[in-house]
């Protein structure tokens, strides 16, 4: 029977601009997970926010003994560019991003290590997540493996090195570009427990469809298809 000791150290990425409103609940449901927070550490990025945020943060790191580090970019860099910044200080072995409007359960983190822990030859892990309103109501619970989204996915750190990190020129659909390339080497596993909260409102970026095409367009003529 085998026995597994080793326990990898996880860094969590928040990237942020903008989202005073929800940052604070973001970081909560990070602060109170089971996984021993000597196990994990909390990466915010803030992408030269304009708003109240910087205040919010602020309120997190007070405290002598939270895992909460911010850094705070001088100016706006954008979303694949912060990640990667994230990713570059990150300490750990593992990596999971969560973004700053959603939240997570409190299991999120310890689920998802155990099970890279436990499979040594997976190279990433997706838990299924809640479709929630702006007051927090489940809407839906929705498959990851059906309909993928670019959160509550742990990444083996090495393999996201490997195959080179979110392409800084894709402004949105950042994490469909990532995807197909991971995909190519690698595979990411399905775990249908559905621990993410991925928070619908009305400054969604996704709700930006001009970009949205215009980066479409982009992944297409990239990888010359279409691929989740």
């Amino acid at each position: 029977m085998t026995t597994y000791t080793h326990k990898s150290f996880v860094s969590v990425i928040v990237p942020v601009f903008n989202q005073e409103k929800y940052i604070g609940r973001c970081l909560r449901s990070l602060l109170h997970q089971t996984m021993d927070r000597t196990e994990f550490e909390v990466l915010v990025i803030d992408d030269a926010s304009t708003d109240r945020t910087p205040y919010a943060l602020s309120q997190f790191q007070d405290n002598g003994d939270s895992n909460i580090s911010v850094l705070s970019l001088s100016t706006n860099q954008g979303l694949p560019s912060a990640l990667n910044t994230g990713i570059n200080k990150a300490r750990g072995e593992l990596i999971v991003r969560v973004d700053s409007d959603d939240f997570v359960n409190k299991n999120f983190l310890s689920i998802l290590h155990y099970y890279l822990q436990t499979n040594e030859t997976a190279s990433a892990v997706a838990c299924d997540y809640y479709l929630v309103d702006d007051s927090e109501s489940i809407i839906t619970r929705v498959s990851s493996l059906e309909s993928p989204i670019a959160c509550g996915i742990m990444f083996k750190k090495n393999c996201l090195f490997d195959v080179g990190l979110y392409d800084e020129s894709f402004l949105s659909h950042e994490d469909k570009d990532l995807r197909i390339r991971f995909c190519q080497k690698y595979h990411i596993d399905h775990l249908p427990l559905p621990m993410y909260r991925y928070r619908r409102h009305l400054s969604n970026m996704t709700n930006d469809s001009a970009t949205m095409e215009h980066h479409m367009k982009q992944l297409i003529n990239k990888h010359g298809y279409l691929k989740n």
